[in-house]
C-alpha cells in the first residue's frame, strides 16, 4: 500500500525539484545578464560571476535532490549505476562551483581591504 503510494506520489516530486532547479538557473542567468548590461552601462565593477556561481550551486542542489529521490525507484543495476554517475557528476559540479565561488569571494575581499587601509593612512 504505501509502496503504491511512493511510486504515484514522487514523479511529481521529482519533477517538481527539477523544476525549481531549471526556474533558479533561468533567474540567476537572466538576473547576471542583467547586471552585466548594467555594469556595461555604468561603468561600475560588479559581482556578477559570484551571484551566478551561488544561484548554479543552488540549483545543482536543486537537481541533486531529485536524483536522491529517484534512488528509491530504481528496479535494476543498471539504473543504479546511471544514477550514481549522474550523482557523483553533480556532486563534482556542485564542489567546482564552490571553490570557484570561494576564490571569488577571495578575490573581492583582497582590495577592499587593501583600499580600507589607504584610507586611514
Amino acid at each position: 500500500m504505501l509502496e503504491h503510494i511512493i511510486e504515484l506520489c514522487l514523479p511529481t516530486i521529482i519533477s517538481a525539484c527539477e523544476l525549481m532547479g531549471i526556474f533558479v538557473v533561468a533567474v540567476t542567468a537572466a538576473h547576471a545578464f542583467w547586471l552585466y548590461c548594467a555594469g556595461m552601462v555604468t561603468r561600475r565593477p560588479r559581482n556578477i560571476k559570484f551571484r551566478l556561481a551561488d544561484g548554479l550551486a543552488t540549483s545543482l542542489e536543486f537537481k541533486m535532490a531529485a536524483e536522491i529521490l529517484k534512488t528509491v525507484l530504481v528496479r535494476d543495476l543498471n539504473e543504479l549505476m546511471v544514477l550514481g554517475a549522474v550523482i557523483l557528476l553533480r556532486a563534482l559540479l556542485s564542489l567546482l562551483i564552490h571553490i570557484e565561488m570561494k576564490g571569488e569571494r577571495q578575490e573581492g575581499e583582497g582590495p577592499r581591504e587593501n583600499s580600507t587601509e589607504s584610507k586611514g593612512t
